[in-house]
């Protein structure tokens, strides 16, 4: 907190004014990095001209956020912090993917209210679809072992996903 108030540059009463913990603080810089996406999230409507495409706007800020590098430096940072700060995992978690999680649950309870899809399980179909996106890459970006994709990669991988994503859910109504 220090750092921060130097950096900032306030004092460290000023800090605490506004963020009771570095906890807090840690929420707060997460939520207003991710702000783009759960903002782009909620403006989700049926009134897109197919799922496809919505399901590509979400994926594409998606998986922009999770292979920058302010978002891979984050994500390992609220990784090391949850042992010692369990509180700080709730809080992490209550604040963006779990959000994320509920928007596109709804929006896929509105596509099969239209009969779009007969999706049983929209909770399970919304984890999926954030999970194939990250995928194996993500982890090696988190682990280092490869840098993060290159537009085209993120745009071939967004296509693949969709695609599978799609198909899935169209050969499970069948």
């Amino acid at each position: 907190m220090s750092a921060i108030a130097e950096a900032a540059p306030v004092s460290k009463a000023t800090l605490y004014k506004y963020f009771e913990s570095k906890d807090v603080l840690l929420v707060a810089c997460i939520s207003e990095f991710c702000t783009d996406l759960l903002q782009s999230m909620a403006l989700v409507t049926l009134e897109s001209d197919s799922v496809e495409n919505t399901l590509e706007a979400i994926a594409t800020d998606f998986v922009d956020l999770i292979f920058d590098q302010q978002g891979l430096a984050l994500y390992r940072l609220v990784i090391a912090e949850c042992s010692d700060f369990p509180e700080l995992a709730e809080m992490v978690y209550a604040s963006v993917p779990k959000v994320a999680l509920q928007i596109v649950q709804g929006y896929l309870e509105s596509v099969n209210r239209l009969g779009i899809f007969n999706i049983k399980e929209t909770e399970f179909a919304a984890e999926s679809f954030f999970c194939l996106l990250k995928g194996e890459r993500h982890f090696q970006c988190l682990l280092g072992v490869k840098p993060p994709p290159s537009e085209i990669e993120k745009k071939q991988m967004i296509d693949k996903v969709i695609k599978v994503y799609i198909q899935g859910f169209l050969y499970a109504v069948q």
